[in-house]
Order: structure tokens, then sequence, then C-alpha cells
């Protein structure tokens, strides 16, 4: 059975800084892509950031880029995004997931076929 479990979500002032950790367990594939999400109330959830099974490839949305970082360490089978100067705007519930091989779907949700259950991330402005 996979689980993700997301971790590290809290409040925050605006210009802080967060660290969300995605721990993963039952994989039966090793180094799998990995992304995260993000949802706000009332809206659809949207791309943040994908890794690379190697982890030396990085994407991230226009909205996010030089203030994310994403990480994995896949010997503790976890995935980690840095978030810095965060804004009122980065508001959301956060979600990491397992992707597939389709790297043409790797910013749209229906390229993960696992996902956590979230953490909530609020920024205060």
């Amino acid at each position: 059975q996979v689980q993700l479990a997301e971790s590290g979500g809290g409040l925050v002032q605006a210009g802080g800084s967060l660290r969300l950790s995605c721990a993963t367990s039952g994989l039966t594939v090793s180094n799998p892509p990995m992304g995260w999400f993000r949802q706000a109330p009332g809206k659809e959830r949207e791309f943040v950031g994908h890794i690379s099974r190697s982890g030396r490839s990085t994407y991230y949305a226009d909205s996010v880029k030089g203030r994310f970082i994403i990480s994995r360490d896949d010997a503790k089978n976890a995935m980690y995004l840095q978030m810095t100067s965060l804004k009122p705007d980065d508001t959301a519930v956060y979600f990491c997931a397992v992707g597939t091989n389709d790297y043409t779907k790797y910013d749209t949700p229906g390229g993960y076929v696992y996902w956590g259950q979230g953490t909530q991330v609020t920024v205060s402005s």
C-alpha cells in the first residue's frame, strides 16, 4: 500500500520560510519522479514543482521560481520543498505526489498516480 505523508506546514508571516517534507512508503518502484502541487480555497490544484528520478533536474511554476527549491533523499524515502520569501498568495494546502514516466505531464495532476493528504500553509500579510 503506497502512502505519502506531508508535514511541515503552518502559519508564517510574509517574507518568512517553511520547509515541507514528504515521506513515502510502500512504493514498488525506486526513485520515481515526484512533484508538489497546491490548492487554495475555491481554486484548482496547481503545479508547484517537479523533481526527476535522479534529482538532477527540477522544474518550477513561474510563480515560485527563485523562491522554492525541491530536493529529495531517496535513502530516507523523502522529498522536500524549501519555501522562502513567502507571500500571502502562497497560502494553500500543499500536496506531494508520485509521478508517472510520462514527462510531458509533469506539470499537471494527470501526470501523478499517488498523492498525500496535504499540509496547510498559511502566509499572513
